[in-house]
C-alpha cells in the first residue's frame, strides 16, 4: 500500500479547500438565502464538499503531473463560472439557473443591459480559487518520482467522498423531508445539496421530462381532465356574454406591481390615470390579483393568459415546449371569428415568440419591423411605451373586426432607465437605484396607458372594445427588500414578499356602468376563462386550471410556480403558514389542506405540458363541444 503523500497531492488538496471556501463565501455574499437555524448554516457550509471531492478527485487517475494540474485548473475555472453565472442570474430573477435557460441563448443579446446591470466588481472573488491554484502549481515543487496514488488510496478517498455526500443528504432530508421529490423551490435545493449538485439534479430532471413526453398516453389526459372538471366554476349568468362581439384589447403592463396603485411616493402620485380607472364605473379593478410566473417572466404571463396552465418549473415554456399542441385563448377566439394578433416592438425570435405564437394559433405578430423605431423614441430595451401605443392603435384601426390584440409594453423594464424629458416625477431616495428609478418608469407607463385610451377614443375603437390590463410579473425582487422596507416603512418578511406578488388587473368595458373594485384573491391563471365567459363562450370541458373570477363558485386560492400559495385566510411560504390579514405566523392547520392541492395542481399542469397531452385530443380522444351558456 502506497502512503498518501502530502507533497504529491498538495495542489489537489489546495484546490478542494480553495474552491470550497470560495463557494461558501459566494453563498453568503451573493445569494439572499435565509438560514433558520445553526444546522442549516452547517449544511450550507458542508454541501459544496461532496461534489468538489468527487470532481477534483478524478485527478487521482492521472499519472502525469502536467495533465493533473491542467485538469484541476479547468475544474476551478468551470466552478467559478457556474457560481458567477448563478449570482448574476439570481440578482435579476431571484432564482438559480436551470438547464433550459442555458438554451435560450438567442435572448442573451437583448438581455445584455440586465446582465451588466447585475454584475458587481466583487464578483471577481469567484475566481480567487483559480488564482490560488495557479500560485500552487507555480511554486509548489513537482514530485514525479513515484506513482501518483495507489488503488487503496483511491478507494479510501472515494469512500470518504461518499460518506460526505450521505451525511449531507441525511442532514438535508432531516431538515426538509421529501427534498428531492418536492423540487419547486430551487433555492431550497441549493441550500441543502449545494449549487453544483443542484445542477446535476436539474440535468436528471430535464432528461426525465423529455422521456415523459415519449411515454405519455391518453390515459393521463383523462386523469388531468377529471381533476379540472371537478373544480369547474360555472359562469355568473349576469356577466356571461356582456362583452360579446366586442374587440378585445389585452395590455401586458411590464413589471407593474400593485404597491404603486393609489399610492404616493414622497408626496408624488405614482399612477394617476390607473388610480382614476379604479374608480371608473366602467371598470372592474381587482385589488388582490397575483402574477404566477416563473423563470419565463413576461413569456410565462403570456402563456398563462393564453392557456390557463402554469409555466414549467425551471424554464420558459416558450422555449422548452413550443412544439406542443395547445387549446389557446387565441385559437378559441379565432374559431369564433376574431382576428388574433400580438403587438410588441421587439424582435420576432426574442423569447422564441415567432415559433410559440404559431403553436398558439395567433394569426399575426406585429414585431419590431411593424413599427417606426428610432433613437429618439427608444430607451432601455427599445421603443418607448407612448409611441408604441400610438402606433399600435394605428395598426388596430386597419384590422378587421372583431379583433383580439395583445399589447406588450416595455419601458418599465429593469434596469428602469428613462430619458430626462420622460421623467414625470422625481426619483425615490434609497440604497437601491433599481427601486429609485422604478417609480419614474411606472409613472411613464401610466401616462402611456392614458394615451392609449385617448387614441382608442380618437380612432373610434373605444366604444366597441373591452380593455383588459394586467401586470405581467414583479419588477422589484426580494433582493431589494431593504429599499422596499424604506418605502413601506416596515421590515419585509417572507409573508410580505408573497403579498408583493400582487399585480393590478383592470377589466374595462365602455358603457357598462356597473364596475367595482373586487378584492377576492385571484391570479393570472383565471384570465382565460374570465375573458371567454365575458365573450359568451363557455369553457366547460376545456383543459384549464383557472376559473372565471366573476363566478360565484370561484375559489380564492392562488398557487405560485414555486409552491407558495395565497388564500383568503392564509399565506403559505417555505413551510410556514401566515395569517393573510395580519401577516403573523399561525398554526399550519389553515394551510395544510391546500399544500397537497397546490402540489397536485402544479404536477398536473407539468404533466399536461411535459407530456404534450393536448395532442391526444387530436388523435381520437373527443374534444368537448363548446356551446353558448344558457342563462338560467
Amino acid at each position: 500500500m502506497k502512503k498518501f503523500s502530502w507533497s504529491r497531492h498538495s495542489v489537489l488538496i489546495i484546490a478542494i479547500v480553495a474552491t470550497w471556501i470560495t463557494t461558501y463565501i459566494g453563498y453568503i455574499t451573493s445569494f439572499n438565502m435565509k438560514m433558520d437555524n445553526k444546522m442549516q448554516e452547517f449544511i450550507l457550509l458542508l454541501n459544496p464538499l461532496s461534489f468538489l471531492l468527487f470532481i477534483y478527485g478524478l485527478a487521482l487517475f492521472m499519472k502525469s503531473a502536467k495533465k493533473r494540474n491542467i485538469y484541476i485548473l479547468t475544474v476551478s475555472i468551470f466552478t467559478s463560472i457556474v457560481m458567477l453565472s448563478n449570482a448574476v442570474f439570481y440578482r435579476f430573477f431571484n432564482d438559480f439557473i436551470t438547464l433550459p435557460v442555458l438554451f435560450q441563448t438567442n435572448n442573451f443579446g437583448d438581455l445584455s443591459s440586465s446582465v451588466t446591470g447585475n454584475m458587481h466588481l466583487t464578483d471577481m472573488l469567484f475566481f480567487s480559487d483559480v488564482l490560488i491554484i495557479l500560485l500552487a502549481i507555480r511554486f509548489i515543487p513537482k514530485v514525479e518520482h513515484a506513482e501518483y496514488s495507489g488503488k487503496t488510496t483511491k478507494k479510501l478517498y472515494f469512500v470518504m467522498t461518499a460518506v460526505v455526500m450521505m451525511l449531507n443528504l441525511s442532514l438535508a432530508e432531516a431538515q426538509r423531508p421529501q427534498l428531492l421529490t418536492r423540487s419547486f423551490d430551487r433555492e431550497l435545493l441549493v441550500k441543502n445539496i449545494g449549487a453544483y449538485n443542484y445542477h446535476l439534479y436539474d440535468i436528471v430532471l430535464q432528461t426525465k421530462s423529455h422521456a415523459q413526453r415519449v411515454l405519455a398516453d391518453g390515459s393521463e389526459l383523462v386523469e388531468v381532465s377529471n381533476h379540472i372538471n371537478a373544480n369547474y366554476a360555472e359562469p355568473d349568468p349576469e356577466k356571461f356574454g356582456i362583452a360579446k362581439g366586442r374587440n378585445i384589447i389585452a395590455v401586458s403592463l411590464e413589471s407593474v406591481q400593485s404597491f404603486v396603485i393609489n399610492e404616493e411616493m414622497n408626496g408624488q402620485v405614482i399612477t394617476p390615470f390607473l388610480n382614476d380607472l379604479t374608480k371608473d364605473p366602467d371598470t372592474f379593478y381587482f385589488s388582490d390579483f397575483y402574477h404566477q410566473t416563473g423563470l419565463g417572466k413576461t413569456s410565462d404571463s403570456e402563456f398563462i393568459l393564453e392557456n390557463s396552465l402554469y409555466g414549467v418549473n425551471g424554464g420558459a415554456v416558450f422555449f422548452t415546449h413550443s412544439g406542443n399542441t395547445y387549446d389557446s385563448l387565441s385559437e378559441r377566439l379565432g374559431d369564433n371569428g376574431y382576428f388574433t394578433n400580438v403587438l410588441h416592438a421587439n424582435g420576432r425570435s426574442f423569447w422564441n415568440r415567432d415559433i410559440m405564437y404559431d403553436a398558439l394559433n395567433i394569426e399575426k405578430f406585429y414585431d419590431v419591423e411593424s413599427f417606426e423605431v428610432s433613437d429618439e423614441n427608444s430607451v432601455n430595451w427599445g421603443m418607448k411605451d407612448i409611441p408604441f401605443v400610438e402606433q399600435s392603435v394605428a395598426h388596430m384601426q386597419e384590422m378587421q373586426q372583431p379583433f383580439y390584440s395583445r399589447l406588450i409594453t416595455l419601458t418599465n423594464h429593469f434596469p428602469f432607465d428613462l430619458n430626462e424629458e420622460d421623467k414625470l416625477i422625481e426619483a425615490f431616495d434609497s440604497n437601491s437605484t433599481t427601486l429609485n428609478q422604478y417609480f419614474q418608469t411606472v409613472r411613464y407607463t401610466d401616462e402611456a396607458i392614458k394615451v392609449l385610451f385617448e387614441e382608442l377614443k380618437d380612432k373610434g375603437l373605444y366604444d366597441n372594445s373591452i380593455i383588459v390590463m394586467y401586470g405581467d410579473h414583479y419588477g422589484i425582487s426580494e433582493n431589494h427588500n431593504k429599499a422596499m422596507g424604506m418605502y413601506l416603512d416596515k421590515e419585509i418578511t417572507p409573508y410580505d414578499n408573497a403579498k408583493q406578488q400582487r399585480v393590478p388587473l383592470y377589466i374595462h368595458i365602455p358603457g357598462y356602468g356597473e364596475g367595482e373594485t373586487i378584492d377576492e384573491v385571484s391570479g393570472q391563471i383565471d384570465l382565460r376563462p374570465t375573458i371567454l365567459h365575458l365573450m359568451g363562450l363557455e369553457t366547460k370541458g376545456d383543459l384549464q386550471f383557472g376559473s372565471d373570477i366573476f363566478s360565484p363558485d370561484h375559489e380564492p386560492f392562488v398557487i405560485f410556480r414555486d409552491g407558495r400559495f395565497v388564500t383568503d385566510k392564509n399565506v403559505f411560504v417555505k413551510d410556514v403558514c401566515y395569517d393573510t390579514v395580519t401577516g403573523e405566523e399561525v398554526d399550519s392547520a389553515g394551510c395544510d389542506p391546500f399544500v397537497e392541492r397546490a402540489s397536485t395542481e402544479l404536477g398536473y399542469s407539468d404533466m399536461t405540458i411535459i407530456g404534450d397531452l393536448l395532442r391526444f385530443k387530436d388523435e381520437g380522444i373527443s374534444k368537448p363541444e363548446f356551446k353558448e351558456f344558457e342563462k338560467k
